[in-house]
């Protein structure tokens, strides 16, 4: 992730420091350097060759970017703006992790961790400086996926929180909010379309190669073209309702029983799109005008999976 994370920063012409925050002999280090550097290099030249940045590019991308071990980094550390933490899953390498750079860094800098399993309210018991803290949860591959979900806790300057924004919409990034929660936003969708994706394998309702092909060319491009949320409101909350309703019953199962809101919307006549209000506000909106946009979107998708519909010349 640190990786993907200093390509993201370089590619866009900004110096990075990549910090082996794990205490080790020179020689390891040196391994370990040298194995990032070629790491970083592949992935270089696998952008070049996709055409994303020119061969000429990569080096002075790869010059962007210096590693350095933990004895130079507290050298370093006092002129580091933005510093991502990005140590194994464990709590106690976090807990050193955080306590190390909280010791070198300036008062003014910005310390994000980029966990995907603990929330920022816990880790930000371990910084000196819990107000300069927030969790930034990227998405693999770092420097290409744009989505990064930050992750406050009550405790954050609210300055803070925008300057980070700020600075991943400098480099191309989407920024979403969002409390400190197990999963955040996109693991805990993910966590359950993958669950029932085994789950349907197991139950021999369709093969993996059958699924992934559903995912790949209806679900998918259906998600990309269209939020969660708003396909709700375009289809009907009332139809979430009714469908969830069915699948629970047939399936004898809780799982798909919708939420409270889903009930409270509908009986309150927010349905969405047609209704005016739903989960987004649609008052104001040229619906005419959205209905050409949200068909383009899904249209330059199919084009890109090669998958547009036939249609015949006369």
């Amino acid at each position: 992730m640190g990786r993907g994370i200093a390509l993201a920063f370089a590619c866009a012409g900004q110096e990075v420091l990549l910090i082996d925050a794990k205490q080790r002999s020179r020689g390891d280090f040196e391994k370990l350097r040298d194995a990032a550097r070629l790491d970083i290099g592949q992935q270089l030249a696998a952008l070049a060759e996709l055409g994303l940045l020119p061969a000429t590019a990569v080096a002075a991308v790869m010059a962007r970017i210096d590693i350095c071990d933990r004895e130079a980094a507290a050298q370093c550390l006092p002129r580091v703006g933005l510093l991502f933490e990005g140590v194994p899953e464990v709590m106690a390498a976090k807990a050193e992790a955080l306590a190390f750079a909280c010791a070198a860094l300036a008062d003014d800098a910005i310390l994000a961790s980029t966990s995907s399993t603990f929330l920022s309210t816990a880790l930000a018991a371990m910084t000196t400086n819990p107000a300069r803290f927030l969790n930034a949860h990227w998405l693999n591959p770092a420097h290409l996926i744009p989505l990064v979900e930050i992750s406050p806790h009550p405790g954050t300057d609210p300055a803070v929180t925008q300057r980070l924004q700020d600075r991943l919409a400098q480099i191309g990034k989407a920024t979403v909010l969002c409390g400190p929660s197990p999963g955040y936003i996109v693991p805990r969708l993910q966590v359950v379309l993958m669950n029932e994706a085994a789950r349907m394998i197991e139950e021999g309702v369709a093969t993996a190669a059958d699924i992934d092909r559903a995912t790949r060319y209806g679900f998918g491009i259906r998600y990309a073209a269209m939020g969660v949320a708003e396909f709700i409101d375009v289809g009907g909350n009332d139809i979430l309702y009714y469908a969830s309703r069915y699948l629970s019953a047939a399936l004898n199962d809780p799982r798909y029983a919708s939420p409270e809101i889903v009930a409270r919307l509908m009986n309150s006549g927010q349905n969405g799109l047609r209704d005016g209000r739903g989960f987004h506000d649609w008052t104001g909106v040229d619906i005419d005008a959205y209905r050409r946009e949200s068909t383009a979107r899904l249209v330059e998708l199919l084009r890109i999976a090669e998958r547009l519909p036939v249609i015949a010349d006369r």
